[in-house]
């Protein structure tokens, strides 16, 4: 299967699920226009309680719709939108990208990888159970985050579902993603 988009979502307001968008425009630089956790410096508001003035590594989020599939075997009926990614994709193990790979979008856009969503316990806000159902562990009992990967924006360009995606691996040394 070609590594494609499913749905795209942005919300103005700090709302953990997201409105499904025919569209989404990414500004380089800046992420996801019209969205609540755009912008050059951080948006999360734990994070901006922290240190309002730290670059924002989490302007897009991305999840694997695959994921999906496996939280309806779980007995969880989630959606694309409802854990607040702007970008579901399908047919890409974004998990086992590296830092700072390169989705390529459609015709324009350009997400760089900067790591992997961390998880918080607004999942259990959504559904009873879901927090624990998207963390695993690994056969060494390392901590595997299942809720996709965030990355910044160096590309502008319009989003839709359908689009094709493109990775492109970075040169040297290929770090994995840890939780920005």
């Amino acid at each position: 299967m070609n590594p494609s988009v499913l749905a795209v979502h942005a919300s103005g307001i700090h709302t953990m699920s997201k409105a499904a968008l025919p569209s989404i425009t990414l500004v380089e630089g800046f992420g996801v226009k019209g969205d609540a956790h755009s912008g050059a410096t951080v948006k999360h508001r734990s994070r901006v309680r922290r240190d309002a003035t730290r670059p924002n590594l989490r302007q897009v989020h991305l999840i694997h719709s695959e994921l999906f599939d496996e939280l309806r075997e779980k007995g969880f009926d989630v959606e694309p939108g409802m854990m607040g990614e702007n970008i579901t994709t399908t047919g890409i193990d974004l998990l086992s990208l590296p830092t700072g790979a390169y989705l390529k979008i459609g015709d324009r856009a350009v997400v760089e990888l900067t790591g992997l969503r961390d998880p918080c316990t607004q999942l259990d806000g959504l559904i009873p159970g879901l927090m624990k159902a998207v963390l695993d562990r690994d056969a060494d009992g390392e901590l595997i985050r299942k809720t996709g990967v965030m990355g910044i924006a160096v590309g502008d360009g319009e989003v839709r579902p359908g689009d094709r995606i493109r990775v492109e691996l970075p040169s040297g040394v290929r770090l994995p993603l840890l939780p920005v």
